[in-house]
């Protein structure tokens, strides 16, 4: 049997902000990185040095942006609106812990959030996403966004002819994700 190589998508997730300091909801609200995470981001360069990528993607946030320029792609990148974040509407800027104390059953991939994205059109965007990321057969893809695996790395599990590895930039290293992995 012929050994065919899928094509390898890298998901590159941003460094700290406040918010994610803070456990905060964050989606559309466009926030900076902290020093720490700068300095994570560069950290990210030397994690990746040496590969080359067919296509870079990113979100159109700066958080992502910042991320990505100073992992040593900015210049290359294309801006992929479809890389936002979940839109939390009500819920964003909110920590889970608020929202339970008014909805104790409230599970974000089961119900979404109200004035917000559903689960089915986070999928839908994530779905969009992983196919502009097969580039082909042969190339590797770099994606920059924050969500990762929630929704493009779980949608990414779910195609049988890609293979990806999740690097998160508050770590600068691999992080379990479920996806095939090289």
């Amino acid at each position: 049997m012929a050994h065919i190589e899928l094509p390898l998508t890298y998901l590159a997730r941003h460094g700290e902000t406040a918010w994610s300091l803070s456990g905060q909801h964050t989606g559309l609200t466009d926030l900076p990185l902290t020093e720490v995470g700068e300095g994570n981001a560069r950290r990210l360069r030397d994690a990746l040095t040496g590969l080359t990528f067919a296509k870079v993607f990113c979100s159109p946030l700066r958080r992502a942006r910042r991320t990505c320029e100073l992992a040593g792609f900015g210049s290359r990148a294309e801006i992929v609106p479809d890389l936002l974040e979940w839109d939390y509407g009500e819920y964003e800027g909110r920590r889970t812990v608020e929202i339970h104390a008014k909805r104790p059953d409230w599970q974000l991939f089961r119900d979404g959030c109200p004035r917000g994205e559903s689960p089915q059109q986070v999928a839908a965007r994530a779905d969009r996403v992983v196919e502009l990321s097969a580039v082909s057969f042969r190339e590797r893809s770099a994606l920059f966004q924050r969500t990762f695996p929630p929704n493009v790395g779980r949608t990414m599990g779910r195609y049988r002819h890609i293979r990806g590895q999740v690097f998160d930039a508050e770590h600068c290293k691999p992080e379990r994700s479920g996806l095939r992995t090289p």
